[in-house]
């Protein structure tokens, strides 16, 4: 089979591999799907992943496919079994998972990050970790579940209450699943806050009441204080600023992107203060995959307007150099193409 191995500073090299066999508890999946995650490249820049990453390895932990073989002792999942993968694999015994915290713990590995992944033909992962999809669902929406599943860790924290106000910061792939879970979740006016004019129209297109370009000060003065939640989903220090500036007394604020390991932002610690806000930061995806799929399953989410480029399996660091550019909302890999 052909696997696209990361082997480090950023290069990327497609081989020739057996394809895997699996063990006890195993399932091996024809990966038909795979999305290109933030943390992709991160990964490929030399930063940080959700777990320690040693080279040569197969990234991809957002993916969906078809089971071709089951190990010993698996019984819940079938051969032909259309599925997709929750990637994190906690250790069970550590104070973190031993109180409510699994997304803490120091030894989780990850499936497409520590342990071989998605962008490959095949792929070996714990029948733990494979959850069914409808049949009636195609692989590239099965290969969303994962960032829902991020998402909706966030939506939790967030603590979003029916008729609340609710504003996302950033309209790229996570601001526009976010937008659509608040809405789920009772927002009572949603805003959208991004640059990009083709974003913004696909938030609109989501169910946005407002879709804001911050660039327009006038505008951006307009809404200050216009959230009772905000969501920040870009990662640098102007996309905090704004959801600071949306901020309304009481409000929670949700730092939900992935930053640079070296970021800082001067905290407004008077707003804090006076506001009395709630600021909150969002981990991976801690026993949500399984609400996750069951939205995919009964359609209560649009990937339409947010998968804008497919790539195959070959042009992988063509892939992951689309997810940076401005062009690109959520960039998908095809390993059978």
């Amino acid at each position: 089979m052909k696997a696209n191995y990361f082997t480090g500073s950023g290069a990327f090299a497609l081989r020739d591999t057996d394809l895997p066999s699996p063990g006890p508890g195993e399932v091996v999946i024809k990966n038909m799907a795979c999305g290109v995650c933030g943390t992709d490249v991160h990964i490929a820049n030399g930063e940080p992943g959700s777990a320690e990453v040693t080279p040569p390895v197969v990234l991809g932990h957002e993916y969906a496919g078809e089971v071709t073989a089951i190990g010993e002792g698996v019984t819940q999942l079938h051969i032909g079994d259309k599925v997709t993968v929750d990637p994190n694999i906690y250790c069970g015994c550590c104070e973190y998972c031993r109180n409510g915290k699994k997304q803490l713990c120091p030894s989780m590995q990850a499936v497409g990050v520590t342990r071989n992944g998605g962008f490959a033909q095949y792929s070996l992962a714990p029948a733990a970790q494979a959850f069914l999809l409808a049949p009636h669902v195609s692989y590239e929406a099965g290969a969303m579940a994962e960032p829902v599943a991020c998402c909706l860790h966030g939506i939790d924290l967030a603590g979003i209450q029916p008729g609340q106000r609710v504003c996302v910061v950033g309209g790229g792939a996570i601001g526009l699943i976010m937008l659509q879970l608040a809405k789920l979740s009772g927002a009572a006016a949603l805003m959208l806050s991004e640059p990009d004019p083709a974003r913004r129209e696909a938030a609109l297109a989501l169910g946005a009441d407002l879709a804001l370009d911050p660039r327009d000060r006038a505008a951006y003065g307009e809404q200050a204080g216009c959230a009772d939640v905000v969501i920040e989903c870009v990662g640098n220090n102007p996309a905090v600023e704004s959801a600071f500036h949306f901020a309304d007394k009481g409000a929670t604020v949700v730092l939900f992107s992935v930053p640079k390991p070296d970021a800082e932002y001067p905290l407004p610690l008077f707003d804090v203060y006076k506001k009395e806000l709630t600021i909150k930061g969002s981990f991976v995806n801690p026993d949500t995959h399984a609400r996750a799929v069951a939205l995919i399953n009964a359609g209560k989410l649009d990937f339409g307007p947010i998968i804008t480029h497919r790539y195959p399996l070959a042009e992988l660091s063509e892939a992951v150099k689309m997810q940076s550019a401005p062009a690109s909302i959520k960039v998908l890999v095809l390993p059978q193409a």
